[in-house]
């Protein structure tokens, strides 16, 4: 498995923050029943724009979910380098993710064998289609 490359200087890189995270069963529940899908290769990217009593003042980050079974990915090592992956991919990447957004990445089988920068591309597209899909629903 290669890792993302580190060409990126530290003032470049974003934080996954603490406020990032989806972590109650609530929001994940909220997102799977009134949100939307996208098939997107290694992953399935579940979203949902948060109702205005969800977000606080301002404009809220993106929340992001990261799930991977043992069904799809494997034993617990592969699990986790599955997870770290896509959390990687959405920190690196939030900036393309409309704001005020909760999804959740859902790992598929071949995650852990394509090469990092074909699943990047995968959720650059998936984001790139929630942002086209976002603005016809606004």
């Amino acid at each position: 498995m290669s890792g993302p490359p580190s060409s990126l200087s530290p003032s470049a890189r974003q934080r996954f923050g603490p406020n990032q995270h989806l972590r109650r069963a609530g929001d994940f529940r909220r997102v799977r029943e009134g949100g939307r899908r996208i098939d997107s290769g290694a992953m399935t990217v579940w979203w949902r724009r948060r109702d205005a009593a969800d977000a606080d003042t301002g404009p809220a980050p993106s929340r992001v979910g990261v799930v991977a079974s043992s069904a799809a990915v494997g034993s617990a090592v592969r699990r986790n380098a599955a997870k770290r992956r896509l959390r990687e991919i959405f920190r690196r990447n939030q900036g393309l993710v409309p704001t005020g957004l909760d999804l959740i990445l859902v790992a598929r089988t071949a995650l852990n064998r394509l090469r990092y920068q074909v699943v990047e591309s995968q959720f650059a597209d998936a984001c790139r289609r929630i942002a086209t899909s976002n603005d016809e629903h606004r």
